[in-house]
């Protein structure tokens, strides 16, 4: 738990790199801002050379003998610096390690339970360390804890892969079990039910139907129907009247 600002004694953080004054040996090796080595000079020479470029006489590597210092911003270098460990502890992936518990003779139900939380860890792409514990004289009998542990790991092989083999320590038995390929590459859905793709079906053209020619203008259909000729209509004949 992270200590409160306002009680927290301790003294703030100090850098701890040494540049400009804060250099007390009397001759360094010189590295200009340019990145081209100058060679053995002396300090105070040193802080000269990179006074009158306006930058800082940075000491980049003190074990070495004679010091190597860099003639550089140093700002900008601790912006850069800091940006660079932003990046890759952004990239970085943080794993979660679960741990359910197991007894030799756990009841169906409370198994089922656990093996539940088990799949839930797992959809999420945690690993989890499964741990069977033994009571007494349960310990001379650890082929039951290895059924269990070889139950689960059969059950969930769609989800997830045993990473460590059980072993046993002591009057427990320990198997780690990581995320499988198709959960880390999004195959499950979140109820652990795997994610199909539905097939799109082509419509067939309707008889009749204009077809786009290889210019992209719709052609007329071959079969199109022809417009209706009307048919004359027989007058009704006038009866004979003598």
């Amino acid at each position: 738990m992270p200590v409160p600002r306002r009680f927290d004694r301790r003294p703030p953080e100090r850098d701890t790199t040494r540049i400009n004054e804060r250099i007390r040996v009397p001759e360094v090796r010189l590295i200009d801002d340019q990145g081209q080595q100058i060679g053995v000079m002396k300090t105070p020479d040193a802080l000269t050379f990179a006074q009158e470029r306006d930058l800082d006489l940075v000491e980049v590597a003190p074990e070495a003998r004679p010091p190597v210092c860099r003639v550089l911003d140093y700002s900008k270098y601790k912006y850069e610096q800091a940006q660079k460990v932003k990046q890759a502890r952004k990239h970085q992936q943080q794993i979660t390690v679960r741990e359910i518990k197991f007894r030799p003779k756990i009841a169906e139900h409370d198994y089922d339970t656990k093996k539940h939380h088990v799949e839930r860890f797992l959809r999420h792409k945690d690993k989890v360390k499964v741990t069977i514990m033994f009571r007494g004289r349960e310990v001379t009998h650890p082929e039951r804890g290895t059924a269990i542990l070889d139950r689960l790991a059969e059950e969930l092989s769609e989800l997830g892969v045993v990473e460590q083999r059980p072993m046993q320590e002591g009057r427990n038995m320990t198997m780690m079990m990581a995320p499988s390929k198709a959960v880390l590459a999004g195959r499950f859905a979140a109820d652990g039910t795997p994610t199909e793709e539905v097939p799109t079906e082509e419509v067939p053209a309707e008889d009749g139907a204009a077809e786009p020619a290889a210019d992209g203008q719709p052609q007329p259909a071959a079969n199109a129907a022809t417009e209706a000729v009307p048919e004359p209509v027989a007058e009704p004949a006038t009866p004979d009247v003598s």
